[in-house]
């Protein structure tokens, strides 16, 4: 099932918290050979999951992480503006309408379900606290991701070539992709919108549509 769950809020769900991390260091340290830190704990940790972001969690049936992304509002800090303005001709992207996606990471041999449902969920949060687009940086690789699943992202800008290229660009959740994300994840929208309701006070939720 798929949980929505604060930074703050992560030690409410320690096994899903600590298998996540690690899964996060297998995936962008061992595999991926990015340039980022594990601590002792064998965790892949940044600055930005010590800013309360909000995670989207897929739990597998034995309490384990299957898969999550990382979202932060654009109206703070992010790793796109604080990293990667380059990309952008020195323009930071700030929108309450747009927060940023990053850390797309899957399990060791997740299925497909597992990308589909995090889309899905995704989708969920863009449609119901109103934002326009998400913005992440990207890779070849999630670049791939993104139009197996319908998502072409709007490139605001790009560096490199084939498999080095590394992208910034702007996306968003249309309505016509929801049925087929649906049927890939093996969901139906009922139980989507169930998952994500019981993951928030609804007084919170209507605080940030007022804002929007």
């Amino acid at each position: 099932m798929l949980h929505y769950i604060y930074g703050n809020d992560l030690h409410l769900f320690p096994r899903l918290r600590d298998t996540m991390f690690r899964d996060r260091a297998e995936q962008f340290k061992r595999r991926l050979g990015w340039d980022v830190h594990v601590n002792e704990a064998g965790e892949e940790r940044d600055e930005y999951d010590a800013i309360n972001p909000l995670y989207v969690i897929w739990e597998k049936p034995d309490g384990t992480h299957g898969g999550s992304m990382r979202f932060l509002p654009t109206t703070g800090d992010t790793m796109v503006n604080d990293h990667f303005s380059h990309l952008t001709d020195g323009v930071r992207i700030e929108s309450p309408f747009i927060w940023e996606c990053t850390r797309f990471c899957l399990a060791p041999g997740a299925d497909r379900r597992v990308t589909a449902a995090l889309t899905l969920g995704a989708g969920e949060i863009m449609e119901e606290f109103h934002l326009k687009h998400f913005v992440g940086v990207f890779d070849a690789r999630m670049e791939r991701i993104y139009s197996l699943m319908g998502l072409v992202p709007d490139v605001l800008g790009r560096v490199g070539e084939g498999r080095e290229a590394i992208g910034v660009g702007l996306w968003e959740m249309r309505e016509d992709v929801f049925a087929p994300t649906l049927e890939r994840a093996g969901i139906d929208r009922a139980t989507s919108k169930q998952w994500f309701h019981a993951a928030f006070d609804q007084s919170f939720v209507e605080e940030l549509r007022a804002i929007a």
